[in-house]
């Protein structure tokens, strides 16, 4: 993959790439929105602990594929409020650690989701040779 980053535009103000290149021929994944639905049914409170629960999902079905958090090249996440960011990109952040190359990315708010507890959803694209 290759991070797309044109010297015209404004730099990411966040870490996101503006766009991911993916070489030919790569395998794709693409995961449906992940909510913060622990494997036991429960949702915890915060906007952080749902997030670690989506991308904990993401990875889950990532290595099904044989990928993981490396082979991310989106993220598009929805949260219910601007005071739900900073815990989504925290756990954002920690999933994507390490990473050279960072996937491009969108974050939308949301006037809500099935159920009112839920405060945020991730979906992701993944590629791999």
């Amino acid at each position: 993959m290759q991070s797309l980053a044109p010297p015209s535009i404004a730099p990411p103000f966040a870490r996101y790439s503006h766009g991911v290149e993916v070489p030919a021929g790569w395998r794709m994944v693409r995961t449906s929105g992940q909510l913060g639905l622990a494997g036991d049914g429960t949702v915890p409170a915060g906007t952080r602990a749902q997030a670690d629960i989506c991308f904990a999902n993401i990875a889950a079905i990532l290595a099904e594929a044989g990928m993981g958090a490396q082979d991310v090249c989106h993220v598009s996440a929805y949260v219910t409020d601007r005071s739900h960011m900073a815990g989504y990109m925290e756990a954002r952040d920690a999933f994507l650690a390490g990473r050279e190359v960072l996937p491009s990315s969108t974050l939308m708010i949301v006037s809500g989701f099935t159920r009112p507890e839920f405060t945020v959803e991730v979906e992701v694209w993944a590629a791999a040779p």
